[in-house]
């Protein structure tokens, strides 16, 4: 009788650990995932604006491709920047009559992306913008203001300041 009651609270004990360790590790992979997959960051953040203590300049990209409808990736801007300088984090995206809105730079190790070539000395990266930010601006008739290159920006500096 005694061994009956233990197995059946140890069955119960294990089964409930089981379904704690599943839960969490579900729970933590869709989180990691979304936090992965999402280009929505802060435009507050402080790591995605390092200071600097020389001359900061900003760029505006070579390229634009808004193509929210093939997924998500698809809605973003090339930037070219010179080989000895160091560039921000994130980019800002300032539509009119919008809030400031920001993305995240990636460098891809290309020299041609979305047939953009870079120039000598030179290096290319990609700004994404979150597809449902890029989606929502669109349904609000803003795609002309999306594809304008003067609402992109990118800071950077040299790498020694």
């Amino acid at each position: 009788m005694v061994k009956q009651v233990r197995k059946k609270s140890l069955k119960s004990r294990f089964l409930l650990l089981f379904a704690l360790s599943l839960v969490s590790i579900l729970g933590m992979s869709y989180f990691l995932d979304q936090v992965e997959r999402s280009p929505i960051v802060l435009c507050q953040s402080s790591w995605g604006f390092p200071k600097i203590q020389g001359v900061k300049y900003y760029t505006k990209p070579e390229k634009i491709v808004v193509k929210p409808w093939l997924g998500q990736h698809h809605v973003y801007a090339v930037f070219m920047i010179p080989q000895e300088y160091r560039h921000d984090y994130l980019f800002t995206l300032n539509l009119p009559g919008e809030n400031t809105r920001c993305g995240a730079i990636k460098r891809t190790n290309q020299s041609v992306i979305a047939g953009v070539t870079a120039k000598p000395e030179h290096y290319l990266l990609k700004g994404y913008l979150n597809t449902r930010i890029a989606l929502n601006l669109i349904i609000q008739g803003k795609l002309n203001e999306l594809k304008q290159s003067q609402n992109w920006q990118l800071g950077y500096a040299k790498k020694n300041s």
